[in-house]
Order: C-alpha cells, then structure tokens, then sequence
C-alpha cells in the first residue's frame, strides 16, 4: 500500500506556487523581435507543469547524466497505468516593442549627380530607421581615408550598418554596404563590407509608376533562389537584410507590411525592385469563386511596382569595413574607364583607318596609267 501510495504520489500533478524562482523557466526568443515574454501572464494563465521537468541545454554533461539516471528511476516506480505529462513550449507572442535596435548610416560623399542624390532620397525614404549626416569631402591622402570618416560618423551617431554612395568623375556611382564598428563585439573587427558599381538607375520621380505604399512602411525582402546556393551571395544577403530590413516596433516605422523588395541574381548582376502590394475586390461572383478556389481567398492579390529600381555590380567583398582582407572579388568586373578606354581607342582606329583608306586611293589614282591614244592629233 505505501509503494502504492508512493508512485500515486509521484504520477500526480501539481501546480506551480508563486514564490518560486522563475529563472528556471525557459525562455523564448524570436529572431524577428528580440523581445523578452511576459513571464507573470503565464503563471495567471495557470500552466499545469509535472514534477519530471527537463534539464536546460546549457547545463554539463555531468547534470544531464544524473537527470536521465533519475527519470528512469521513477519510471520504474509509477505503474503502467499512470501516465507522466511533459511541458510543452507554448508560441511566442510579441509584444510589439522595438527591441532590435537597428540603425543604418545613409550618406553620400560631395560631387554626385542630380541622378545620384534622388537616388539617395528615395532610399532614404524605403529605410525609416536611417540616420543621415552631411557630404563627405575627405581627400584620398589623409589618414583612413574616407573609410575611417564614415566609421567615425557611424560611431558618434551610434549606427551598426551603413550606405554610402560616392560619385566619381561625375559620372561613376559607387555603393558601400557594410557593418562598422559600433556593431562589432569586444574583441573582433568590425565588418564586413561590399563594394558595388550602380548602374541603370531610375529613381521614383522618373519613372512615375502607379504604384504607392504608405510611408515608412515594413517591406517583405524577397531574394532570388541563387542566394542561398553561392557563398558570397550569402553574405550580400545577411547585409541586404540588415540595411533594408526595418525591425519591428522602430518609432518611424509603421505597422503594416504593403510592399516588396526583390533582390534578383542574373548575368552576375543584382537587380533591385520595389514593389507595392495590392489586394482588389473581384469584379464579379465568378472570378471570386476561382480566386478562393485558387488561393483560398476571394481577394485578388497583385504587384505594382513604385520604384526605385537599379543594379548592383559587385565589385569586392571585404573582411573589415571599407577595406580589409578580401572575401571575394569578381573577375568578370570592367572598370567604366577600361570600358570609356576601349570605346575610345575604338574610335580612334576608326580615324586611322580612314586615313590609310584615303593613302590607298591617292597611291592607286598615281598608279594608273593612261594609253595614248592616237587619234588626239587628228581633230585638232
């Protein structure tokens, strides 16, 4: 009767009292949020937890033997009949909070194009959680170089991530994305950074597109296939990611999600589109019925694209921020002054070929010589 007794005991349920220590709870996080759970709402809600608890993860070897060695023990003393409940981990809900304390650094240097500035000002717009600052005018030849100023900036503005555009020959538009220094953790370098060559930029007021999304709206980041199978596109993707990925919760930022940024791989080229989400009405009962019957919902869903839209040449992909070991470099890459170089040393064999051309013909018209003919003497 006592064993009895005893395994009753052990198979029976009990719930948790107040004054516990609730440290040895586990905790659930979300990569999306960051954000901490409410723990008194589960202890109102009146979660039943069983007296066999599971161990944590992070407790030795040592403990994990002893905990296994102790539920087999008490396995051996409950009947059959009595059956042992485990808790279960209930789903994470957010609380809405900003939490994940992302900032990103746009800024330009001094000398860009009229192109290049909206440019700038329409990504400044598609990223709420930006900070901004002045033109950069650094010469080459100082210490760091401009790599060294934008860290500096970055650092007193406390942003983790950063976009600089630099205009070269008023003509060349260069992008730099990258982690700096007040990302990086005690002890490792800040990091990494790529370098891309924009080209075919059409900003929002060019293109004037139908498309339009609420301001400082969250986007849906949507990349091509080829992102996860390469391991450079990888890396681009994590700092895609970090720059044009609003967190949750930020103060400039709004609650919905109306739009879609997409991130396409072709010719060894990243092409970059924004575009808006909407959901229409079905004209009539029957398209409704076909578009439930297709997705589930009698609303029709369509992509309209807001701009801006360009693309990515990247150029390298280094360890540390603006410089560094190099990760990766592409070898089908032209300079645009290789590319003016050719173009005109192409124009320049032109003009010689024209030149030996008119040589050629004033050597044949010497060379050619004319019979006399024997009848000028007679009709003069």
């Amino acid at each position: 009767m006592a064993k009895n007794q005893k395994s009753k005991q052990l198979g029976q349920v009990t719930k948790p009292q107040a004054g516990k220590d609730k440290a040895s709870e586990p905790k659930i996080l979300l990569a999306d949020d960051d954000s901490v759970s409410d723990e008194s709402e589960d202890h109102n809600k009146g979660s039943v937890i069983d007296d066999v608890s599971i161990h944590d993860r992070d407790e030795d070897e040592s403990d994990n033997e002893n905990s296994v060695s102790d539920e087999e023990e008490l396995e051996s003393h409950v009947p059959s009949n009595t059956t042992l409940r485990v808790p279960t981990k209930e789903a994470f809900q957010s609380d809405g909070k900003y939490h994940n304390k992302q900032r990103c650094l746009i800024i330009c240097s001094r000398g860009i194009t009229s192109r290049v500035r909206h440019l700038l000002e329409d990504l400044r717009t598609l990223i709420p959680h930006h900070k901004k600052d002045s033109k950069i005018d650094i010469n080459k030849n100082e210490k760091g170089g401009i790599g060294s100023a934008v860290n500096d900036i970055a650092e007193m503005r406390g942003c983790n991530s950063v976009l600089f555009l630099e205009c070269r020959k008023k003509q060349d538009a260069y992008l730099w994305l990258g982690h700096t220094k007040s990302a990086s953790v005690s002890g490792l370098t800040s990091g990494p950074s790529a370098k891309f060559l924009v080209e075919n930029i059409h900003t929002m007021d060019e293109l004037r597109l139908t498309g339009n999304c609420m301001r400082g709206s969250r986007p849906i980041l949507a990349f091509d296939p080829a992102f996860d199978e390469k391991e450079e596109l990888k890396l681009l993707k994590c700092l895609f990611l970090d720059v044009f990925g609003t967190p949750r919760g930020h103060p400039k930022s709004k609650p919905f999600v109306d739009r879609v940024m997409g991130f396409y791989h072709a010719d060894g080229k990243i092409w970059v589109r924004n575009y808006q989400i909407i959901q229409e009405h079905a004209s009539n009962a029957k398209e409704a019925h076909q578009e439930k019957k297709l997705t589930g919902s009698d609303m029709k869903t369509s992509l309209v694209e807001i701009g801006p839209r360009f693309v990515l040449n990247p150029i390298r992909i280094f360890r540390g921020s603006f410089g560094g070991q190099t990760l990766y470099q592409n070898e089908h890459f032209v300079s645009p002054n290789a590319m003016r170089a050719s173009y005109n040393q192409k124009r320049g064999n032109h003009y010689k070929e024209r030149q030996e051309a008119k040589k050629k013909r004033k050597t044949r018209e010497e060379g050619i010589v004319v019979p006399q003919d024997p009848l000028d003497s007679v009709f003069k």
